[in-house]
């Protein structure tokens, strides 16, 4: 072992500073340049080229050493490497003037793939010379761990796992820099972080509203899911989600709920109504609206044609975006009868049919075509969209389920990218009976607001797909409610009464709410229900006898008389709802009295575990008017509450109210 090799190991070296590494090797190339050009404007120099040489070698192996003792362990790690490649100091001091000489390529900053830059003859170096430090310094120690070289003959081996992306890697045996770009298999180099630019619609916090002058509350039923994922996404990356990203609605509606089940297809809802104390606000009431939707049997279940509307775009290139959508796809068609038809349509830098109209009894073509998508291009969304509806029309067929099913990460970045004239299209099509419905993957480019917009105006559900056992709950254990529509612009409007109820606030649904005067219209359109799907609603009141109460009365103007008539009440619900084949609304009606409680232990369980959801919702959003509920209440709350919990979801929930509370105190 040489003496240098000894220093190294012996060496306690402190923690680099990008630029001191800079400073150094700028003080090596302008002792080198300074040196070169004295030799070659003094004739005397020229007697002895390899003394003049030997002597700016020696200014850059000073000013190198001087480098690597302030350089990372990375760097000590890629000159052990190089000394177990039987690189000598000698061997040292011939390389680094060799370095001189590479070519430097110009780099862009996005993505580089830089391959076999050769040397040039050793006359050029002292013009090159000044790139070098960009090459050497920034590829090979800046940014961390040196990197495998993958491409060449003559690549030294890494002395180190893999550990950060860089643009490239340099062999130092023949000072050529080699392609980086990276390969498939469990080796494969991880890519750089995308940028964040998921996008979620702005929100704020429904206001607690005073009965005299706000007496009714409007807005339409949401089975959407897929904000629930997304939260869950980032509690297990040890994150807080993004405010805006949190639907308290959508949390709610992700569980099951056993509400009692109606019986009768015409009357397809029997709501539940419960009301209780609540946990957060001390003086202040709870309302729960629990709907469960009639169930189909395996019997009545009408026939299925769908169009799989599939993203493979370059931004689906990431293993939670497109090969996570061909196994959900799967996973959809086992959970179709075998006359049920699938077509597929992809798009990306344009749109195209990759399968016609196919009954799933031939399983197998339909998978073989899955499988050959790949991801790559621009995002043509709208040609996408038209091109399925297209494929759509031409199959259908008035006795069964007419439905596309979009599978994206919402960049519509090419074509027709405007919401509303795509609102305006969907709309259209929906009335001509073809429906959609939306399943958003992956992170970092996802359009959620899109998405929500889409599924909204097409009559169909938006779920956030971000796990295989994600997939298996939405497309095989819930897939009668995706699929399959009982009744169709769903609306509730709630009447409270003065006399009873001074203040209330409704939990959640901030894009969903409706004029008082769009109820009775059956122009407007709302939200849809599946078949068995469950929907759950809370309001906070505080009763008029409460101190509870946060607006002060009126200074100018009377009350109205009591009503007599009806003082036992806390206020009415309605309901309206039409049948998937009809135009025209239904009513259901019921009175809220302070004597509604849940009739059994299972119930008041299912309203409890409602209440711990919707606690932990406002939670993360921060919500003004959550008072004295800590994420251990939560836990509590749920914990008693679970019930069955058939397929751990509940229990699941209770995970992650643990991990928000980690990540918060972080």
């Amino acid at each position: 072992m040489t003496d240098i090799d000894k220093l190294l190991q012996q060496q306690q070296i402190p923690p680099s500073e990008p630029s001191a590494r800079q400073a150094a090797m700028r003080d090596a190339l302008e002792a080198f340049e300074q040196e070169h050009q004295a030799s070659q404007g003094n004739p005397e120099n020229n007697r002895s080229s390899s003394q003049g040489f030997w002597q700016r070698l020696r200014l850059i192996k000073d000013a190198t050493f001087r480098s690597i003792a302030m350089t990372s362990s990375t760097t000590r790690t890629l000159f052990a490497g190089l000394a177990a490649a039987s690189v000598t100091v000698l061997g040292l001091f011939i390389v680094l003037p060799a370095l001189l000489t590479v070519s430097p390529p110009s780099i862009d900053e996005s993505e580089v793939t830089l391959t076999d830059i050769k040397l040039s003859s050793s006359k050029d170096a002292a013009a090159r010379a000044p790139m070098i430090e960009d090459v050497m310094i920034e590829e090979l120690v800046v940014r961390g761990e040196p990197r495998r070289v993958v491409e060449g003959s003559h690549a030294a081996p890494a002395s180190a796992p893999i550990q950060a992306p860089q643009k490239a890697s340099m062999d130092f045996a023949h000072g050529t820099v080699l392609n980086m770009r990276a390969p498939t298999g469990s080796d494969s180099l991880p890519r750089p972080m995308a940028q964040n630019r998921d996008k979620f619609s702005e929100q704020q916090e429904n206001p607690v509203k005073r009965t005299l002058e706000a007496p009714v509350s409007t807005f339409s039923v949401d089975v959407d899911t897929a904000s629930y994922s997304f939260v869950r996404r980032q509690l297990n990356s040890g994150v807080l989600p993004a405010k805006n990203a949190v639907r308290v609605e959508e949390m709610l509606n992700y569980f099951d709920y056993a509400y009692p089940t109606p019986q009768n297809r015409e009357q397809p809802f029997l709501p539940s109504i419960a009301v209780t104390d609540s946990p957060w606000a001390e003086g202040k009431k709870l309302l729960h609206i629990g709907i469960k939707g009639y169930d189909l049997s395996g019997q009545k279940v009408p026939k299925t044609n769908l169009v799989f509307l599939l993203d493979v775009s370059g931004s689906m290139n990431s293993p939670d975006k497109l090969p996570l959508v061909k196994q959900s796809m799967d996973m959809l068609l086992g959970s179709l009868k075998p006359d049920d038809t699938v077509a597929i349509v992809v798009y990306a830098g344009a749109a195209g049919t990759v399968l016609e109209p196919t009954a799933v009894k031939d399983k197998q073509k339909i998978l073989a075509a899955l499988r050959n998508l790949q991801a790559g291009g621009s995002t043509a969304g709208a040609q996408g969209i038209q091109q399925a509806y297209q494929l759509a029309e031409a199959n259908f067929d008035d006795n069964a389920i007419n439905r596309v099913i979009l599978a994206t990460d919402g960049d519509f970045n090419v074509g027709i990218s405007d919401t509303e004239q795509l609102k305006g299209y969907i709309e259209r099509k929906r009335n001509q009976g073809i429906f959609l419905s939306v399943l958003g993957f992956g992170q970092g480019n996802y359009n959620d607001e899109l998405m929500q917009t889409l599924a909204q105006n097409g009559n169909g559900v938006a779920a956030y797909l971000d796990t295989l056992g994600e997939a298996q709950k939405v497309l095989v254990q819930e897939a009668n409610s995706a699929l399959f529509p009982i009744a169709k612009d769903v609306k509730i409007q709630l009447e409270f009464n003065p006399d009873k109820i001074a203040e209330y606030r409704l939990i959640g649904y901030e894009t969903r709410i409706l004029n008082r005067e769009d109820f009775n219209n059956d122009k407007v359109d709302a939200g849809d229900i599946g078949a068995g799907h469950s929907v759950t609603a809370l309001y906070e009141l505080t009763l008029t006898d409460s101190d509870a109460q946060l607006i002060d009365p009126n200074r100018y103007g009377k009350n109205p008389e009591p009503d007599t008539e009806n003082s036992s009440e806390y206020g009415y619900l309605k309901l309206r709802y039409k049948l998937p084949e009809q135009s025209t609304s239904q009513l259901l009606e019921q009175a809220i009295t302070a004597d509604d409680k849940p009739v059994d232990q299972a119930l008041l369980n299912e309203v409890n575990f409602a209440i711990a959801v919707a606690g932990f919702g406002q939670k993360l959003t921060g919500s003004v008017y959550l008072h004295e509920l800590s994420y251990d209440d939560i836990i509590a709350m749920a914990q008693a509450s679970k019930g069955e919990d058939l397929y751990g979801y509940r229990t699941e929930f209770i995970q992650l109210v643990r991990k928000a509370k980690i990540a918060k105190e972080l």
